[in-house]
């Protein structure tokens, strides 16, 4: 009965600490004082300290020798090799799951995209990210797969560290985004084969990620390879 108090407690810790890394009330860099997080939730340092493990391998908390833990600085190789990794699970999630989704499903899905059309005239990119996020989940969110759902929310949650919004960096991005939503919602409508919708679904992510690179590392984007 303590080790489940203990693992309940862990991932209370767990949670709640990776949310503030998500909204960006921890910052990279911001120190994870285990004592003062254990008082703030009411619990010992065990749980916390079995929390900042988790978080550790997630790879949204670094350990610094004497300094203890600390939440990940921005790493743009970390960013281009989570990107890359999420367009190969998020295609795949997207496929597996594009013959379980409804007509309500795709209307759902269609609603949010046009919610994201909206905001493009008075751009916001964090709100514009959040909606991404809705979108894409209810496009996957049926995978019948559950291992792969929890690495793509792995990864999302890493990206969510590593770049509050990309969009941020290319708002121009937006406009294609939205129109290559409506190509994914299309595919899946018409019952295009499995592998068609995988490769749209991968190719959209990967072209975020060559706009950002292209913007930021002009040089380094050139030898970039097509995923």
């Amino acid at each position: 009965m303590t080790e489940i108090a203990s693992q309940s407690k862990s991932q209370t810790a767990y949670h709640w600490i990776k949310e503030r890394i998500a909204g960006q009330v921890f910052t990279p860099g911001y120190r994870l004082v285990l004592g003062t997080i254990a008082h703030e939730l009411d619990m010992s340092v065990v749980p916390v300290r079995e929390a900042i493990r988790q978080l550790e391998a997630e790879g949204l908390v670094t350990f610094e020798r004497n300094v203890g833990a600390r939440v990940s600085m921005v790493d743009d190789t970390q960013y281009r090799h989570s990107m890359q990794a999420l367009s190969i699970l998020e295609g795949t999630a997207t496929a597996l799951a594009a013959r379980r989704l409804t007509v309500d499903d795709l209307h759902a899905a269609r609603r949010v995209n046009e919610l994201m059309i909206e905001t493009l005239e008075h751009f916001d990119p964090h709100a514009f990210t959040r909606l991404n996020q809705e979108f894409h989940a209810a496009l996957f969110g049926k995978c019948p797969n559950p291992r792969l759902l929890e690495l793509v929310e792995a990864e999302w949650g890493r990206l969510g560290n590593l770049r509050d919004s990309t969009f941020s960096f290319v708002p121009g991005r937006a406009q294609e985004s939205v129109h290559e939503h409506e190509n994914i919602v299309r595919l899946i409508e018409h019952g295009a084969p499995l592998g068609e919708i995988e490769k749209a679904a991968r190719r959209h992510r990967s072209a975020t990620l060559d706009a950002y690179m292209i913007h930021e590392h002009p040089d380094e984007a050139l030898g970039l390879p097509a995923f």
